[in-house]
């Protein structure tokens, strides 16, 4: 959850209309995407579990969406999923897999399928409470994607087709979030060194199952979310929180770092939104935002207390919001946060972006 950036390449600021004329056909063969993590990647898994209340299929979610219309995503309108898939070809992210599932419609998920489930984490007891769906699952349901498009497919087509697709990850703020909520008395390296094993784990049973492109996102500072700030008097960041997140990144880039090395044909994406959402934060101007510190749909101190419901309070410039809810981005945020993923810099996105990662 709250996952938030900004759009700025190698010291240069784009204009809203530059970042809108960035979403275009890209002019390399179209792959496949298959999209893991939590909320901030979720298109509608969720609606899809009836034993879980972590769902964001009603309104006021979805009212910039076309029609208004509540999808499951945790946002006004599309997220950060839908426009990196929309930079790479498609027409926003691929459906959930539990839709597809349901609906019949197999041969569709071999164009790509989002497993994203709002609440999961690296770890499998993150969100297990919740019932939601863990990373793990998320990888066992592909493994079953990847044995039908074999079926149908072959077996060097299959491999041929997943080395060219990306896998995009965006997952691990719900750990840490679970690790303060819980007031674990783990040593803070432990724990952070536990969410880096089991994000060993989860790329390598991936790379197993045939991925070649990973495109990571690692946490950004969720201290700041509004949702969080609230524990603060002032209403600034709950820093401690940051703190972890920034040993997250670096622990996170040293992992792949490795990785790479370790696993032959790897090759990788990893964008730093600690580093890119801290700046939207410090510098709302540059970018049109107004409001940086709280939610743009919720009741309560920075509209924070309670989450998005028909019941209430709705910004009507959502725009100038960085966050929709209580954790999440608006539309807008999102969108911007793709095209900084996908074009950005290596101040922002290591050792190569997303649309360099795609077009390998």
């Amino acid at each position: 959850m709250c996952l938030v950036f900004f759009y700025l390449l190698v010291g240069t600021f784009f204009t809203v209309s530059q970042v809108s004329s960035a979403i275009i056909t890209v002019n390399f063969t179209t792959p496949a995407i298959f999209i893991f993590g939590d909320s901030t990647a979720d298109v509608g898994t969720n609606s899809f579990l009836p034993k879980t209340k972590i769902r964001a299929n009603f309104p006021y979610n979805g009212i910039d969406f076309p029609n208004s219309r509540p999808t499951g995503r945790f946002s006004n309108g599309f997220n950060s999923a839908d426009y990196l898939s929309k930079l790479m070809g498609q027409k926003r992210s691929p459906q959930p897999y539990l839709f597809l599932l349901k609906a019949g419609l197999r041969k569709r998920m071999f164009r790509g399928v989002n497993f994203a489930s709002g609440a999961s984490g690296l770890l499998d007891v993150t969100g297990k409470h919740l019932n939601v769906v863990s990373m793990s699952e998320q990888i066992k349901q592909f493994k079953t994607v990847r044995g039908n498009l074999t079926l149908v497919k072959g077996r060097g087509a299959t491999k041929n087709i997943l080395a060219t697709s990306v896998f995009a990850i965006s997952v691990g703020s719900n750990d840490i979030f679970g690790y303060f909520e819980n007031r674990s008395t783990v040593d803070p390296t432990i724990f952070i060194a536990s969410l880096m094993t089991a994000y060993e784990c989860h790329i390598e049973s991936l790379y197993n199952l045939g991925a070649r492109k990973f495109g990571i996102i690692s946490v950004p500072p969720i201290g700041c979310c509004p949702s969080q700030r609230i524990f603060n008097v002032t209403g600034g960041c709950f820093e401690i929180e940051n703190t972890f997140a920034r040993a997250f990144h670096s622990s996170l880039d040293a992992l792949l770092k490795k990785l790479s090395c370790k696993l032959s044909g790897m090759k990788y994406s990893l964008g730093n939104s600690y580093e890119m959402t801290i700046n939207v934060i410090n510098f709302p101007q540059l970018f049109n935002f107004t409001y940086v510190d709280r939610a743009c749909c919720g009741e309560g101190w920075l509209n924070a207390e309670k989450p998005c419901t028909p019941k209430a309070n709705l910004c009507s410039s959502r725009n100038n919001y960085l966050f929709w809810d209580l954790f999440h981005p608006t539309q807008y945020a999102s969108k911007l946060a793709a095209v900084t993923l996908y074009n950005g810099g290596p101040q922002f996105v290591t050792p190569i972006n997303f649309a360099q990662l795609a077009a390998y």
